[in-house]
């Protein structure tokens, strides 16, 4: 269906505005996905801070231009395309699509062709492996744990100790290590005593 001049403009507009905030972009070629399946993603993708935007494949390559002066070839790609434009996390947006894609990975309803980050065109296998990053926020939730890990391995020590401390009877470490070294003490006493005569 063709769309007037005045709307192609308004979309070529949007577009601009959403790329030029835009930290991370994917593009994908989309077969037989429904209104219902992208419906759900791009809710999604609203959490993440991202959108999910198909257009024409002119108006994206003029809207590239405009905004990053870079010339895409993406009028030779099959079907329709669309961009996936993240606004906050770098990964988020595109890991949301990549879920996606896995689910429908045998009908191929949506495939990484290409990517953009830092001033760079990606490839289909580089945006892949991008997109199966986990988040910024997952990384920093690993990262703490691993940093927690030992934090609870002294807390359970202590733990330990005092439960030791309690059961003894005693109130200081101190006295634990008291009793230590007179046991060290007394031992050798009791072993040389308890050795028979030759």
């Amino acid at each position: 269906m063709a769309i007037s001049k005045a709307k192609k403009s308004e979309i070529l507009s949007t577009l601009e505005g959403h790329l030029k905030g835009a930290t991370s972009i994917g593009f994908t070629s989309n077969k037989k996905v429904t209104v219902a399946e992208v419906s759900q993603m791009k809710k999604e993708l609203r959490s993440e801070n991202a959108i999910y935007m198909i257009a024409k494949k002119t108006l994206i390559c003029i809207a590239f231009k405009n905004v990053y002066n870079v010339d895409l070839d993406i009028n030779t790609l099959p079907g329709q395309v669309a961009v996936v434009i993240s606004k906050g996390d770098k990964i988020a947006g595109l890991a949301v699509v990549n879920k996606f894609a896995k689910e429908w990975k045998k009908e191929e309803k949506v495939v990484f062709v290409w990517g953009y980050l830092d001033g760079r065109v990606m490839d289909s296998v580089e945006t892949s492996k991008l997109a199966g990053l986990p988040s910024r926020e997952v990384l920093l939730a690993k990262l703490l744990g691993s940093m927690m890990s030992p934090l609870s391995g002294l807390a359970r020590f202590f733990d330990g100790a005092k439960n030791e401390l309690e059961g003894k009877g005693l109130g200081k470490v101190g006295e634990l290590t008291k009793i230590s070294s007179v046991t060290e003490e007394v031992a050798p006493s009791i072993e040389s005593e308890a050795t028979p005569a030759e």
